[in-house]
């Protein structure tokens, strides 16, 4: 009868061991599976961006070597806005210096200048049917489109003009 007693023991105890071991197991598997399943959606989540593969000075034109690819995680990037395309980037100027492997924020690029500051520029007055050139230097520097300020070298005058995309300085009425 003692050994009845110490066999029921045992297999109860060896029962509950043996389902301790099995509940361990099943929460193990669990456990790799909830991570894998993360792993997965915070792969499928993230976003590859367009970074420099070297420093881009201010001021420089863009090339498409400089350019690689890196992916973040959507919760590093914050709300800022980043260029999302490489095409956006080859050609244009960088406006600030551009770090190799961070993101570049869509303000830190611009249009090439079709003028430069300081240039001597053509100024075109356009009303009515008449037109008058004379030329000024340019107090800034600006792309095709850009409204800037240009000196008349003849008068001293200061005029507000369009850069037009083939250099010349349009001035708008008002000025």
């Amino acid at each position: 009868m003692r050994w009845l007693r110490r066999s029921r023991r045992a297999f109860a105890s060896f029962g509950v061991s043996m389902l301790n071991r099995v509940g361990l197991i099943v929460r193990g598997l669990a456990a790799v599976l909830l991570v894998l399943g993360s792993a997965q959606a915070a792969a499928a989540e993230e976003k590859r961006l367009p970074v420099p593969a070297v420093s881009i000075r201010a001021g420089e034109l863009i090339r498409d070597d400089m350019i690689t690819e890196r992916a973040f995680a959507p919760n590093l990037l914050g709300v800022a806005m980043f260029v999302e395309a490489r095409q956006i980037l080859v050609g244009r100027m960088a406006r600030r210096a551009l770090l190799p492997g961070q993101p570049i924020p869509t303000n830190s690029v611009e249009d090439p200048w079709t003028v430069a500051r300081g240039a001597m520029v053509k100024v075109v007055v356009e009303d009515s049917g008449l037109s008058i050139v004379t030329y000024g230097s340019a107090m800034q520097s600006g792309a095709a489109g850009a409204l800037i300020p240009v000196r008349n070298t003849d008068t001293g005058v200061i005029i507000r003009g369009v850069v037009q995309p083939d250099g010349t300085v349009k001035v708008v009425d008002g000025s």
